[in-house]
Protein backbone atom coordinates (compact mmCIF):
# COMPACT_ATOMS: atom_id res chain seq x y z
CA UNK A 1 0.00 0.00 0.00
CA UNK A 2 1.18 3.59 -0.99
CA UNK A 3 2.49 5.81 2.00
CA UNK A 4 1.00 9.10 2.73
CA UNK A 5 3.78 11.90 0.56
CA UNK A 6 6.55 13.16 3.11
CA UNK A 7 5.17 16.26 5.18
CA UNK A 8 1.35 15.21 4.58
CA UNK A 9 -1.13 14.36 7.61
CA UNK A 10 -3.96 12.02 7.20
CA UNK A 11 -6.93 12.99 8.65
CA UNK A 12 -9.28 10.45 10.45
CA UNK A 13 -11.51 9.62 7.81
CA UNK A 14 -8.81 9.11 5.50
CA UNK A 15 -7.21 6.87 7.60
CA UNK A 16 -10.04 5.27 8.40
CA UNK A 17 -10.29 4.48 4.45
CA UNK A 18 -7.02 2.76 4.75
CA UNK A 19 -7.72 0.51 7.71
CA UNK A 20 -11.02 -0.48 5.81
CA UNK A 21 -9.49 -1.28 2.40
CA UNK A 22 -6.32 -3.36 4.22
CA UNK A 23 -8.71 -5.99 4.67
CA UNK A 24 -9.24 -6.32 0.99
CA UNK A 25 -6.11 -5.76 -0.40
CA UNK A 26 -5.46 -9.74 0.38
CA UNK A 27 -7.44 -10.29 -3.09
CA UNK A 28 -5.84 -7.62 -5.16
CA UNK A 29 -4.24 -9.88 -6.99
CA UNK A 30 -7.99 -11.63 -7.79
CA UNK A 31 -9.06 -10.99 -11.31
CA UNK A 32 -11.47 -7.46 -11.16
CA UNK A 33 -14.78 -8.83 -11.63
CA UNK A 34 -13.68 -11.36 -8.06
CA UNK A 35 -12.55 -8.69 -6.40
CA UNK A 36 -15.44 -6.23 -7.01
CA UNK A 37 -17.78 -9.01 -5.85
CA UNK A 38 -15.51 -9.81 -2.64
CA UNK A 39 -15.63 -5.67 -1.77
CA UNK A 40 -19.29 -5.53 -2.86
CA UNK A 41 -20.87 -8.49 -3.53
CA UNK A 42 -20.75 -10.59 -0.37
CA UNK A 43 -21.89 -6.96 1.83
CA UNK A 44 -24.76 -6.53 -0.89
CA UNK A 45 -25.97 -9.48 -0.30
CA UNK A 46 -25.72 -10.34 3.44
CA UNK A 47 -26.00 -6.50 4.48
CA UNK A 48 -23.99 -4.37 7.04
CA UNK A 49 -22.79 -6.27 10.12
CA UNK A 50 -22.28 -4.29 13.38
CA UNK A 51 -19.01 -3.85 12.35
CA UNK A 52 -19.83 -2.06 9.54
CA UNK A 53 -21.78 0.36 11.17
CA UNK A 54 -18.91 1.08 13.66
CA UNK A 55 -16.87 1.39 11.30
CA UNK A 56 -19.13 4.38 9.41
CA UNK A 57 -19.80 5.69 12.63
CA UNK A 58 -16.65 6.33 13.16
CA UNK A 59 -15.90 7.64 9.78
CA UNK A 60 -17.89 10.55 9.92
CA UNK A 61 -17.67 14.00 11.74
CA UNK A 62 -21.20 14.23 12.28
CA UNK A 63 -23.17 11.30 14.35
CA UNK A 64 -24.64 8.07 13.57
CA UNK A 65 -27.71 7.07 15.52
CA UNK A 66 -28.79 3.27 15.74
CA UNK A 67 -31.64 1.49 17.23
CA UNK A 68 -31.19 1.13 20.91
CA UNK A 69 -29.26 4.41 21.04
CA UNK A 70 -31.33 6.68 23.09
CA UNK A 71 -32.00 9.30 20.62
CA UNK A 72 -32.62 6.90 18.27
CA UNK A 73 -36.93 7.43 18.84
CA UNK A 74 -36.61 11.09 18.15
CA UNK A 75 -34.63 10.88 14.91
CA UNK A 76 -36.25 8.32 12.84
CA UNK A 77 -39.16 10.56 13.43
CA UNK A 78 -40.29 12.83 10.34
CA UNK A 79 -42.86 16.00 10.37
CA UNK A 80 -45.89 13.66 9.75
CA UNK A 81 -46.63 10.97 12.81
CA UNK A 82 -48.31 8.72 10.14
CA UNK A 83 -45.11 7.57 9.17
CA UNK A 84 -43.71 6.41 12.81
CA UNK A 85 -43.92 2.86 12.42
CA UNK A 86 -40.58 3.00 10.05
CA UNK A 87 -37.37 1.93 11.91
CA UNK A 88 -33.96 2.74 9.79
CA UNK A 89 -31.42 0.79 10.22
CA UNK A 90 -29.73 4.09 10.95
CA UNK A 91 -29.86 7.80 10.77
CA UNK A 92 -26.68 9.96 10.09
CA UNK A 93 -26.56 14.00 10.83
CA UNK A 94 -24.10 14.46 8.74
CA UNK A 95 -21.48 17.57 9.41
CA UNK A 96 -19.89 17.83 5.92
CA UNK A 97 -20.27 16.57 2.05
CA UNK A 98 -17.29 14.46 3.14
CA UNK A 99 -19.79 12.62 5.53
CA UNK A 100 -22.53 12.94 2.90
CA UNK A 101 -20.27 10.85 0.70
CA UNK A 102 -18.73 8.00 3.39
CA UNK A 103 -22.55 7.35 3.88
CA UNK A 104 -23.45 7.31 -0.35
CA UNK A 105 -20.34 4.84 -0.50
CA UNK A 106 -21.21 2.78 2.99
CA UNK A 107 -24.90 2.58 1.22
CA UNK A 108 -23.47 1.28 -1.99
CA UNK A 109 -20.76 -1.11 -1.01
CA UNK A 110 -23.25 -2.44 1.63
CA UNK A 111 -26.44 -2.95 -0.22
CA UNK A 112 -28.42 -0.89 2.09
CA UNK A 113 -31.17 1.60 0.57
CA UNK A 114 -30.51 5.24 1.37
CA UNK A 115 -33.18 8.39 2.39
CA UNK A 116 -32.32 11.50 1.91
CA UNK A 117 -33.71 13.72 3.98
CA UNK A 118 -33.27 17.53 4.93
CA UNK A 119 -36.54 18.95 6.80
CA UNK A 120 -38.39 15.69 6.90
CA UNK A 121 -41.74 16.90 5.66
CA UNK A 122 -42.02 14.50 2.76
CA UNK A 123 -45.86 13.71 2.04
CA UNK A 124 -45.34 9.71 1.29
CA UNK A 125 -42.49 9.64 3.93
CA UNK A 126 -39.74 9.15 1.64
CA UNK A 127 -37.09 10.97 3.44
CA UNK A 128 -37.07 7.46 5.87
CA UNK A 129 -36.83 3.95 5.16
CA UNK A 130 -35.23 0.52 6.61
CA UNK A 131 -32.25 1.74 5.55
CA UNK A 132 -29.45 4.71 6.25
CA UNK A 133 -31.22 7.97 6.46
CA UNK A 134 -28.35 10.79 5.75
CA UNK A 135 -29.69 13.67 7.05
CA UNK A 136 -28.28 17.08 6.03
CA UNK A 137 -29.57 19.10 8.95
CA UNK A 138 -26.12 19.54 10.42
CA UNK A 139 -25.32 21.37 7.20
CA UNK A 140 -27.71 24.65 7.74
CA UNK A 141 -24.73 27.51 7.45
CA UNK A 142 -26.22 30.37 5.35
CA UNK A 143 -24.66 33.52 4.06
CA UNK A 144 -24.87 36.18 1.73
CA UNK A 145 -22.71 38.37 -0.26
CA UNK A 146 -22.55 40.68 -3.41
CA UNK A 147 -26.65 39.59 -4.16
CA UNK A 148 -25.56 36.07 -3.41
CA UNK A 149 -27.06 33.63 -0.78
CA UNK A 150 -24.44 30.26 0.02
CA UNK A 151 -27.54 28.04 1.83
CA UNK A 152 -26.51 24.43 3.57
CA UNK A 153 -28.89 21.80 2.13
CA UNK A 154 -30.00 21.42 5.55
CA UNK A 155 -30.89 25.30 6.72
CA UNK A 156 -34.91 25.39 7.91
CA UNK A 157 -36.93 27.95 6.13
CA UNK A 158 -36.97 30.21 9.02
CA UNK A 159 -33.86 30.09 9.77
CA UNK A 160 -33.08 31.10 5.83
CA UNK A 161 -35.60 34.21 6.20
CA UNK A 162 -33.92 35.42 9.30
CA UNK A 163 -30.63 35.25 8.61
CA UNK A 164 -31.11 36.98 5.06
CA UNK A 165 -32.69 39.61 6.92
CA UNK A 166 -29.92 40.57 9.04
CA UNK A 167 -28.40 41.81 5.51
CA UNK A 168 -31.19 43.42 4.23
CA UNK A 169 -31.96 40.10 1.57
CA UNK A 170 -33.93 37.02 0.83
CA UNK A 171 -34.91 34.49 -1.34
CA UNK A 172 -38.08 33.44 -2.79
CA UNK A 173 -39.47 30.49 -0.70
CA UNK A 174 -42.50 28.48 1.03
CA UNK A 175 -44.29 29.18 4.46
CA UNK A 176 -43.92 26.02 6.19
CA UNK A 177 -40.82 27.22 8.56
CA UNK A 178 -39.41 23.84 9.14
CA UNK A 179 -38.89 22.66 5.62
CA UNK A 180 -35.88 22.07 4.91
CA UNK A 181 -34.57 24.39 2.06
CA UNK A 182 -32.93 21.45 -0.02
CA UNK A 183 -36.63 19.52 -0.44
CA UNK A 184 -38.16 22.86 -1.75
CA UNK A 185 -35.24 23.86 -3.82
CA UNK A 186 -34.79 20.86 -5.60
CA UNK A 187 -38.98 19.98 -5.91
CA UNK A 188 -39.23 23.88 -7.48
CA UNK A 189 -40.27 25.83 -4.69
CA UNK A 190 -43.46 27.35 -4.46
CA UNK A 191 -43.88 30.38 -2.15
CA UNK A 192 -44.86 33.73 -1.42
CA UNK A 193 -43.27 36.05 -3.36
CA UNK A 194 -43.35 33.85 -6.20
CA UNK A 195 -45.00 35.69 -8.18
CA UNK A 196 -42.64 38.85 -7.96
CA UNK A 197 -39.35 36.69 -7.77
CA UNK A 198 -40.19 33.04 -9.27
CA UNK A 199 -39.93 29.98 -7.80
CA UNK A 200 -37.06 29.15 -5.38
CA UNK A 201 -35.57 26.81 -8.57
CA UNK A 202 -35.60 30.06 -10.40
CA UNK A 203 -32.80 31.96 -8.49
CA UNK A 204 -30.69 28.45 -7.83
CA UNK A 205 -27.58 29.20 -9.70
CA UNK A 206 -25.34 25.94 -8.28
CA UNK A 207 -25.85 23.02 -6.47
CA UNK A 208 -23.29 20.69 -4.87
CA UNK A 209 -24.56 17.35 -5.11
CA UNK A 210 -23.25 14.30 -3.48
CA UNK A 211 -23.94 11.29 -7.16
CA UNK A 212 -24.40 7.80 -6.42
CA UNK A 213 -20.57 7.09 -6.83
CA UNK A 214 -19.42 9.43 -3.93
CA UNK A 215 -18.35 12.28 -5.58
CA UNK A 216 -19.10 15.85 -4.89
CA UNK A 217 -19.86 17.67 -7.51
CA UNK A 218 -20.30 21.66 -8.44
CA UNK A 219 -22.93 22.02 -10.51
CA UNK A 220 -23.44 25.69 -12.67
CA UNK A 221 -24.34 26.91 -15.96
CA UNK A 222 -20.36 25.32 -17.30
CA UNK A 223 -20.26 22.07 -14.69
CA UNK A 224 -22.62 19.62 -14.90
CA UNK A 225 -24.68 21.83 -16.16
CA UNK A 226 -27.03 18.93 -16.61
CA UNK A 227 -27.30 18.02 -12.78
CA UNK A 228 -28.14 21.90 -12.53
CA UNK A 229 -31.13 21.76 -14.58
CA UNK A 230 -32.56 18.56 -13.42
CA UNK A 231 -32.28 19.97 -9.77
CA UNK A 232 -34.21 22.79 -10.61
CA UNK A 233 -37.48 21.00 -10.21
CA UNK A 234 -36.84 17.45 -10.71
CA UNK A 235 -37.68 16.24 -6.83
CA UNK A 236 -35.21 15.69 -3.93
CA UNK A 237 -33.46 12.20 -3.43
CA UNK A 238 -33.72 11.13 -7.47
CA UNK A 239 -29.63 12.26 -8.64
CA UNK A 240 -27.79 12.35 -5.25
CA UNK A 241 -27.67 14.02 -2.03
CA UNK A 242 -27.84 18.11 -2.50
CA UNK A 243 -25.06 18.99 0.18
CA UNK A 244 -25.15 23.34 -0.64
CA UNK A 245 -26.57 25.69 -2.71
CA UNK A 246 -26.29 29.25 -3.90
CA UNK A 247 -29.22 31.60 -4.93
CA UNK A 248 -29.33 34.57 -6.41
CA UNK A 249 -31.30 37.32 -3.81
CA UNK A 250 -33.02 40.06 -3.70
CA UNK A 251 -33.86 42.95 -1.25
CA UNK A 252 -36.16 42.77 1.51
CA UNK A 253 -38.60 45.23 1.70
CA UNK A 254 -41.63 46.49 4.22
CA UNK A 255 -44.90 44.23 2.61
CA UNK A 256 -48.14 44.25 3.70
CA UNK A 257 -50.14 41.14 5.14
CA UNK A 258 -53.45 40.38 4.93
CA UNK A 259 -56.56 38.32 6.17
CA UNK A 260 -60.36 38.75 4.64
CA UNK A 261 -63.02 36.57 5.24
CA UNK A 262 -66.14 36.30 3.55
CA UNK A 263 -69.30 34.51 4.59
CA UNK A 264 -69.35 30.37 3.29
CA UNK A 265 -71.82 31.22 0.95
CA UNK A 266 -70.15 33.32 -1.11
CA UNK A 267 -67.09 30.32 -1.71
CA UNK A 268 -68.41 29.53 -5.10
CA UNK A 269 -68.46 32.94 -6.24
CA UNK A 270 -64.81 33.27 -4.48
CA UNK A 271 -63.67 30.93 -6.21
CA UNK A 272 -64.42 31.77 -9.83
CA UNK A 273 -63.48 35.78 -8.72
CA UNK A 274 -60.28 34.94 -7.17
CA UNK A 275 -59.11 32.98 -10.16
CA UNK A 276 -59.94 35.63 -12.46
CA UNK A 277 -57.93 38.10 -10.18
CA UNK A 278 -54.96 36.75 -8.38
CA UNK A 279 -53.06 35.08 -11.21
CA UNK A 280 -52.96 38.60 -12.91
CA UNK A 281 -52.59 40.96 -10.36
CA UNK A 282 -49.71 42.63 -10.08
CA UNK A 283 -46.47 40.66 -9.51
CA UNK A 284 -46.13 42.38 -6.15
CA UNK A 285 -49.46 40.46 -5.11
CA UNK A 286 -49.32 37.35 -3.97
CA UNK A 287 -52.05 35.72 -2.20
CA UNK A 288 -53.68 31.65 -1.18
CA UNK A 289 -57.58 30.78 -0.90
CA UNK A 290 -58.78 28.71 2.30
CA UNK A 291 -61.50 27.21 1.59
CA UNK A 292 -62.03 24.92 5.03
CA UNK A 293 -64.16 22.64 7.36
CA UNK A 294 -62.26 22.70 10.57
CA UNK A 295 -65.43 22.42 13.10
CA UNK A 296 -67.53 24.61 11.02
CA UNK A 297 -67.27 26.11 7.10
CA UNK A 298 -64.53 29.03 6.58
CA UNK A 299 -63.57 31.19 3.62
CA UNK A 300 -60.54 33.15 3.92
CA UNK A 301 -58.09 34.69 2.08
CA UNK A 302 -54.78 35.09 3.04
CA UNK A 303 -51.05 37.24 1.22
CA UNK A 304 -48.72 39.15 0.96
CA UNK A 305 -48.14 42.65 -0.58
CA UNK A 306 -44.58 43.85 -1.89
CA UNK A 307 -45.92 47.70 -1.63
CA UNK A 308 -47.33 50.05 0.51
CA UNK A 309 -50.64 49.42 2.76
CA UNK A 310 -52.78 51.68 0.71
CA UNK A 311 -52.14 49.86 -2.73
CA UNK A 312 -52.65 46.53 -1.29
CA UNK A 313 -56.22 47.74 -0.12
CA UNK A 314 -57.13 48.94 -3.43
CA UNK A 315 -56.08 45.72 -4.91
CA UNK A 316 -58.29 44.21 -2.44
CA UNK A 317 -61.25 46.18 -2.62
CA UNK A 318 -61.55 45.25 -6.22
CA UNK A 319 -61.26 41.33 -5.76
CA UNK A 320 -64.26 42.20 -2.70
CA UNK A 321 -66.20 44.23 -5.46
CA UNK A 322 -66.31 40.69 -7.11
CA UNK A 323 -67.13 38.51 -4.36
CA UNK A 324 -69.67 41.15 -2.09
CA UNK A 325 -68.63 42.33 1.53
CA UNK A 326 -66.17 40.63 3.82
CA UNK A 327 -67.03 39.77 7.44
CA UNK A 328 -63.79 40.42 8.50
CA UNK A 329 -60.49 41.96 7.33
CA UNK A 330 -56.91 42.85 8.53
CA UNK A 331 -54.44 44.91 6.87
CA UNK A 332 -51.19 45.75 8.24
CA UNK A 333 -47.65 46.64 6.86
CA UNK A 334 -44.65 44.61 8.37
CA UNK A 335 -41.12 44.01 8.29
CA UNK A 336 -40.04 41.35 5.32
CA UNK A 337 -39.02 38.78 8.04
CA UNK A 338 -42.37 39.18 9.52
CA UNK A 339 -44.40 38.68 6.99
CA UNK A 340 -42.44 35.68 6.34
CA UNK A 341 -43.35 34.87 10.27
CA UNK A 342 -46.55 35.63 9.57
CA UNK A 343 -47.07 33.58 6.78
CA UNK A 344 -45.73 30.92 9.01
CA UNK A 345 -48.23 30.73 11.43
CA UNK A 346 -45.62 31.78 13.62
CA UNK A 347 -46.26 35.79 14.49
CA UNK A 348 -46.39 35.48 18.01
CA UNK A 349 -43.02 33.54 18.52
CA UNK A 350 -39.15 33.88 18.30
CA UNK A 351 -36.95 32.59 15.51
CA UNK A 352 -35.97 29.93 17.93
CA UNK A 353 -39.23 29.01 19.20
CA UNK A 354 -40.68 28.56 15.58
CA UNK A 355 -39.07 25.06 15.15
CA UNK A 356 -39.65 21.49 16.70
CA UNK A 357 -38.56 21.20 20.28
CA UNK A 358 -35.66 19.15 20.91
CA UNK A 359 -31.91 18.94 21.24
CA UNK A 360 -31.24 17.03 17.61
CA UNK A 361 -29.94 19.24 14.63
CA UNK A 362 -32.72 20.91 13.10
CA UNK A 363 -34.53 21.75 16.11
CA UNK A 364 -34.19 23.48 19.03
CA UNK A 365 -34.76 23.64 23.25
CA UNK A 366 -37.50 26.05 23.05
CA UNK A 367 -39.09 25.04 19.76
CA UNK A 368 -43.08 24.69 19.88
CA UNK A 369 -43.78 24.00 17.08
CA UNK A 370 -46.20 20.54 16.75
CA UNK A 371 -45.93 17.55 14.60
CA UNK A 372 -48.97 17.00 12.17
CA UNK A 373 -51.00 13.78 10.92
CA UNK A 374 -52.51 14.72 7.82
CA UNK A 375 -53.17 13.47 4.10
CA UNK A 376 -53.10 15.49 1.00
CA UNK A 377 -52.77 15.72 -2.34
CA UNK A 378 -52.46 18.34 -5.21
CA UNK A 379 -53.65 19.89 -8.82
CA UNK A 380 -52.50 22.21 -11.27
CA UNK A 381 -54.90 24.47 -12.64
CA UNK A 382 -54.16 25.34 -16.30
CA UNK A 383 -56.90 27.31 -17.13
CA UNK A 384 -60.05 28.72 -15.30
CA UNK A 385 -62.06 25.82 -13.27
CA UNK A 386 -66.41 26.20 -15.05
CA UNK A 387 -68.85 27.62 -12.34
CA UNK A 388 -69.97 23.63 -12.14
CA UNK A 389 -66.24 23.16 -11.09
CA UNK A 390 -65.89 25.83 -8.43
CA UNK A 391 -69.42 24.57 -7.17
CA UNK A 392 -68.01 21.26 -6.75
CA UNK A 393 -65.27 22.12 -4.78
CA UNK A 394 -67.20 24.17 -2.29
CA UNK A 395 -69.18 21.04 -1.52
CA UNK A 396 -66.17 18.54 -1.51
CA UNK A 397 -64.84 21.12 1.31
CA UNK A 398 -68.68 21.72 3.14
CA UNK A 399 -67.98 17.54 3.87
CA UNK A 400 -68.40 16.07 7.60
CA UNK A 401 -64.28 16.18 8.38
CA UNK A 402 -61.61 18.27 9.21
CA UNK A 403 -59.25 19.51 6.02
CA UNK A 404 -58.83 22.71 4.01
CA UNK A 405 -58.18 23.32 0.31
CA UNK A 406 -55.62 26.01 -0.47
CA UNK A 407 -55.52 27.30 -3.98
CA UNK A 408 -52.15 29.19 -4.05
CA UNK A 409 -51.57 32.02 -6.56
CA UNK A 410 -49.01 31.20 -9.71
CA UNK A 411 -48.43 33.70 -12.75
CA UNK A 412 -46.50 36.81 -12.93
CA UNK A 413 -42.62 36.06 -12.38
CA UNK A 414 -43.16 31.90 -12.43
CA UNK A 415 -45.30 31.88 -15.76
CA UNK A 416 -42.19 34.15 -17.69
CA UNK A 417 -39.82 31.12 -17.74
CA UNK A 418 -39.90 28.66 -20.42
CA UNK A 419 -41.61 25.19 -19.70
CA UNK A 420 -38.52 23.53 -20.27
CA UNK A 421 -35.42 25.93 -19.40
CA UNK A 422 -35.77 24.16 -15.37
CA UNK A 423 -37.34 20.68 -14.40
CA UNK A 424 -40.37 22.50 -13.50
CA UNK A 425 -42.55 22.21 -15.85
CA UNK A 426 -46.02 24.05 -14.58
CA UNK A 427 -45.21 27.39 -15.93
CA UNK A 428 -48.43 28.13 -17.61
CA UNK A 429 -50.46 26.88 -14.08
CA UNK A 430 -52.57 29.61 -13.04
CA UNK A 431 -52.90 28.37 -9.35
CA UNK A 432 -51.92 25.30 -7.10
CA UNK A 433 -54.28 23.41 -5.25
CA UNK A 434 -53.64 20.97 -2.67
CA UNK A 435 -56.27 19.21 -0.49
CA UNK A 436 -55.40 18.88 3.01
CA UNK A 437 -57.00 16.85 5.51
CA UNK A 438 -56.26 15.82 9.17
CA UNK A 439 -57.57 13.29 11.64
CA UNK A 440 -59.89 10.54 11.22
CA UNK A 441 -61.07 9.72 7.23
CA UNK A 442 -58.35 11.95 5.97
CA UNK A 443 -56.91 9.77 3.37
CA UNK A 444 -61.02 9.07 2.24
CA UNK A 445 -61.50 12.30 2.07
CA UNK A 446 -58.53 13.34 0.02
CA UNK A 447 -58.91 10.49 -2.25
CA UNK A 448 -62.81 11.24 -3.05
CA UNK A 449 -61.90 14.92 -3.22
CA UNK A 450 -58.60 14.66 -5.98
CA UNK A 451 -60.87 12.51 -8.03
CA UNK A 452 -63.85 14.98 -7.96
CA UNK A 453 -61.88 17.49 -9.37
CA UNK A 454 -60.24 15.74 -11.68
CA UNK A 455 -62.44 16.25 -14.42
CA UNK A 456 -62.18 19.72 -14.03
CA UNK A 457 -58.27 20.40 -12.95
CA UNK A 458 -56.79 17.98 -15.35
CA UNK A 459 -53.76 15.49 -14.60
CA UNK A 460 -51.10 18.16 -13.37
CA UNK A 461 -49.64 17.74 -9.66
CA UNK A 462 -46.62 19.41 -7.94
CA UNK A 463 -43.77 17.02 -7.03
CA UNK A 464 -43.34 18.41 -3.60
CA UNK A 465 -47.05 17.52 -2.63
CA UNK A 466 -45.47 14.01 -3.77
CA UNK A 467 -48.60 11.61 -3.80
CA UNK A 468 -47.93 8.04 -3.40
CA UNK A 469 -51.49 6.62 -5.11
CA UNK A 470 -50.92 9.02 -8.18
CA UNK A 471 -51.39 7.29 -11.25
CA UNK A 472 -49.46 8.58 -14.08
CA UNK A 473 -47.12 10.78 -11.89
CA UNK A 474 -44.25 11.09 -14.59
CA UNK A 475 -46.70 13.19 -16.64
CA UNK A 476 -48.11 14.94 -13.52
CA UNK A 477 -45.28 16.13 -11.97
CA UNK A 478 -42.92 16.62 -14.80
CA UNK A 479 -44.73 17.01 -18.40
CA UNK A 480 -42.90 17.04 -21.18
CA UNK A 481 -39.57 17.49 -19.18
CA UNK A 482 -39.90 13.31 -17.78
CA UNK A 483 -38.02 12.22 -20.96
CA UNK A 484 -34.78 14.52 -20.32
CA UNK A 485 -35.12 13.73 -16.38
CA UNK A 486 -34.96 9.69 -16.73
CA UNK A 487 -31.81 10.46 -19.29
CA UNK A 488 -30.07 12.52 -16.67
CA UNK A 489 -30.61 9.39 -14.26
CA UNK A 490 -29.56 6.57 -16.00
CA UNK A 491 -26.50 8.76 -17.19
CA UNK A 492 -25.45 9.78 -13.48
CA UNK A 493 -27.28 6.78 -11.35
CA UNK A 494 -26.83 3.89 -13.34
CA UNK A 495 -27.21 1.26 -10.79
CA UNK A 496 -30.30 3.52 -9.42
CA UNK A 497 -29.04 2.93 -5.90
CA UNK A 498 -31.22 6.32 -5.42
CA UNK A 499 -34.71 4.04 -5.76
CA UNK A 500 -37.88 6.14 -4.73
CA UNK A 501 -40.95 4.53 -5.42
CA UNK A 502 -41.80 7.65 -7.75
CA UNK A 503 -38.44 8.02 -8.41
CA UNK A 504 -36.97 8.98 -12.09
Amino acid sequence: MESAPAGRTLDRRTLLRIGGIAALTAGAGLPARTRAAAETGTAARTGPRPSDWRALERGLDGRLIRPGDAAYDAARRLFNPAHDAVRPAGVAYCANPSDVAECVNFARRMGVPPAVRSGGHSYAGWSTGTGLVIDVSPMNAVSHSSGRATVGAGAKLVDVYDRLAADGVSIPAGSCPTVGISGLALGGGIGVVARKYGLTCDVMESVRIVTADGRVLECDADRNPDLLWASRGGGGGNLGVAVSFRFRTHRAREATVFFLRWPWARAAGAVRAWQAWAPSAPDEMWSTLHLSREGGTDLQLVGVHLGGKAECERLLDRLADRIGPVSSSSVRKTSYLQAMMTMAGCAGLSVSQCHQGGSLPGRTRDGRLPRDRFTAKSHLAYRPVSEAGARALVAEVARPGSHTVLLDALGGAVGRVRPDATAFPHRAALYSVQYYAHRAGAAGWTRNAHAAMRPHFGDHAYVNYIDPELRGWRGAYYGANADRLARIKAARDPGRLFRLPQGI
